[in-house]
C-alpha cells in the first residue's frame, strides 16, 4: 500500500482522537491503543513513521514519538531498525472490529457510537422531528393501537395498508405501482443494504456517482464491490460515461442518487433520468435509485427514474421518512419489479423478520401529509442554508461552494488546502469533519480539497460552529501546537 494512503487510513481510523482530555500524546496513545484492542490494527501491522503521522495530524513529531514510546513500554508496539514501528506480535489475534470489510470506519458512524458532547460533529445530518410527526404518533396511540395490538404476524414485507398507500403515492407520481412491488424497510439504509446483498459479490462492478454517499458505498464495499466512478455535473451523472462503463465493464449494478445527490445536492434532470432508465432497460443492468436524501426540495422535481424507464427495466427505487419527518423514525421502503421485490423480501426476513409495526402505523398516518412535511422541512432548511451561507461568507470568504438544489449540506472546496489536514486542525477546535476523499468511490485521492458541511442547525449552533471553523482556518498555517514537553500539551 502507498505510504501516503497508509497514513490517510490511520488518520481516518483515529477519528476525533483529539477531543478527549489530558496531555496530547496520551490522547493519541489512547486512541492507538483502542484501535489495537478492538482489532482495527492487527498484530504485525506497520504504523506510519513519527514524522509522517505528525504531519498528517498537524501536531509535533515529539508528540507522536512520546505516544509510540508509551505504547512500546506497554508491549503494544515494537520497533526494529529497518522495519519501522509495528503492532506487537504478542498482542495476539482479536475479533474483528465490526466495521464493514475493506472499509475505514468513517466519522458518520464513529460519531454515533461515541459520547463527545463538546464536539460539534458535522459528519452526520441532523433531522429533528416536525410537529406533524408528533401528531401522527398521538393519532396512532389514540385510534389505531387496539387493531395494531391484534396483529399476530411480523409482516416482513410491510403492513398491507402501508404498502397500498406507498403504491398509490408512486402511481400518483406517474409510476404505476402495486403493493406487491413494495417492501417496507427499517430506514432507507437497510433498503440499500438488501439490494447490495442481492446483487453484489466479491469483485462485482458497480457504476457509482463520484463523489457519493460514504455510508452506502461502505455497504457495497462490504459485499466486495469494485466501483466504476463517474463524475457528476449540474445535471447529474454523465450518461455518456455511464454508457461507456456499461459497454466496457458489464456492471452488476448502477447506483445513483437523483433526488438529491449526496453530498453535492444536485437534482438530476428529467432528460438524464430518461437516459438512465433507457440504458438500464437496453443493456439489462439493474439500477438502484436512492431518493432518501431529502431536505430542501426544488420546484418541479421530476418523478423517479423508474417512471421514465421502458417496460422490463430492473429499477429499484428507495425512499424514506427519516429525512423529511424525523431521523428517529427509522422507516423506509423500496419499490421494485414484483419478482425482485419478493427476492428482496426474502433478504428482509433473514435480516430482521420485519420492521416495527408501530413505526409503520405512524407512516400510514404521515403519508397523506407527505407534501406538507416536505414543504415544512424545505422551508426550515432554506432558512438554515441562508444563515450558514451568510456566516461562511463573512468568516471564510476564500471557501467555495455551489448553492445546492436540495438536500441538507454544502459541498465545500478549500482552494489549495488539503481537507484532511484542515480536519485535523478543526478537531483541535472541537469540530469533526468528513474530508472529501471519504465521499469518493475512486481509488485515487479525488476531492482532497473538499468536505461536506451540513447546515441543518439552529442559529446558536450555526454561529458556534462557524466560529470554531474560522479559528481552525486561521490556525491552519501553523503546524499544530509545537511544544517540547508533550506533558504540557493539555487543552
Amino acid at each position: 500500500m502507498d505510504s501516503s494512503r497508509q497514513v490517510d487510513m490511520l488518520v481516518d481510523r483515529l477519528g476525533a482522537w483529539a477531543s478527549e482530555s489530558g496531555p496530547l500524546y496520551q490522547r493519541l496513545a489512547g486512541a492507538l491503543r483502542g484501535l489495537v484492542t478492538e482489532g482495527t490494527l492487527v498484530a504485525g501491522e506497520r504504523l506510519p513513521s513519527e514524522r509522517a503521522l505528525a504531519t498528517a495530524l498537524r501536531i509535533s513529531r515529539t508528540t507522536v514519538v512520546s505516544a509510540y514510546d508509551a505504547l512500546r513500554s506497554e508491549g503494544i508496539l515494537d520497533s526494529r531498525q529497518g522495519s519501522g514501528t509495528r503492532v506487537s506480535a504478542s498482542v495476539g489475534p482479536v475479533r474483528s472490529d465490526g466495521w464493514a470489510s475493506g472499509t475505514v470506519a468513517n466519522p458518520m458512524y464513529q460519531n454515533l457510537l461515541r459520547d463527545t458532547s463538546r464536539v460539534i460533529s458535522v459528519a452526520c445530518l441532523r433531522t429533528p422531528a416536525l410537529e406533524v410527526v408528533e401528531e401522527a404518533v398521538r393519532e396512532v396511540v389514540d385510534r389505531d393501537l387496539p387493531a395494531l395490538m391484534a396483529e399476530d404476524t411480523y409482516h416482513p414485507r410491510g403492513l398491507p395498508v402501508l404498502r397500498r398507500a406507498l403504491a398509490d403515492r408512486y402511481t400518483d407520481q406517474g409510476l404505476p405501482t402495486t403493493p406487491d412491488q413494495i417492501v417496507v424497510t427499517t430506514g432507507a439504509h437497510q433498503a440499500v443494504s438488501l439490494v447490495a446483498q442481492l446483487y453484489l459479490r466479491e469483485g462485482s462492478p458497480v457504476v457509482a456517482e463520484d463523489p457519493g454517499f460514504a455510508g452506502c458505498l461502505d455497504l457495497m464495499r462490504d459485499r466486495g464491490a469494485h466501483f466504476l466512478p463517474v463524475r457528476i455535473d449540474d445535471q447529474g451523472i454523465d450518461p455518456m460515461r455511464v454508457r461507456r462503463a456499461i459497454t466496457e465493464h458489464s456492471p452488476h449494478l448502477i447506483y445513483v442518487m437523483p433526488s438529491y445527490h449526496n453530498p453535492t445536492g444536485t437534482l438530476t434532470s428529467a432528460v438524464r433520468r430518461r437516459e438512465l432508465g433507457e440504458m438500464a432497460a437496453r443493456y439489462g443492468v439493474p439500477l438502484l435509485e436512492d431518493s432518501a436524501y431529502t431536505g430542501i426540495r426544488a420546484e418541479g422535481e421530476p418523478p423517479p427514474i423508474a417512471a421514465f424507464a421502458p417496460r422490463g427495466a430492473e429499477i429499484i427505487t428507495v425512499d424514506s421518512l427519516s429525512k423529511v419527518g424525523w431521523a428517529g423514525l427509522r422507516l423506509g421502503w423500496l419499490r421494485a419489479p414484483t419478482e425482485i421485490a419478493m427476492r428482496l423480501s426474502r433478504r428482509k426476513v433473514l435480516a430482521d423478520l420485519g420492521s416495527p409495526l408501530l413505526e409503520q402505523a405512524v407512516a400510514v398516518r404521515l403519508l397523506p401529509h407527505y407534501d406538507r412535511l416536505a414543504a415544512e422541512r424545505s422551508a426550515q432548511l432554506t432558512r438554515a442554508l441562508d444563515r450558514m451561507e451568510k456566516l461562511l461568507r463573512a468568516s471564510m470568504p476564500a471557501w467555495e461552494w455551489r448553492r445546492p438544489a436540495g438536500g441538507a449540506a454544502l459541498w465545500v472546496r478549500l482552494p489549495g488546502v488539503n481537507a484532511r489536514e484542515f480536519a485535523q486542525v478543526a478537531l483541535c477546535h472541537d469540530v469533526e469533519l468528513v474530508p472529501g476523499p471519504m465521499m469518493s468511490s475512486s481509488e485515487d485521492d479525488r476531492f482532497s480539497e473538499y468536505f461536506r458541511l451540513p447546515f441543518a442547525y439552529d442559529e446558536a449552533t450555526s454561529e458556534e460552529l462557524v466560529w470554531r471553523l474560522s479559528r481552525a482556518w486561521r490556525e491552519l498555517d501553523r503546524h499544530g501546537p509545537v511544544v517540547d514537553d508533550p506533558v504540557r500539551l493539555v487543552v
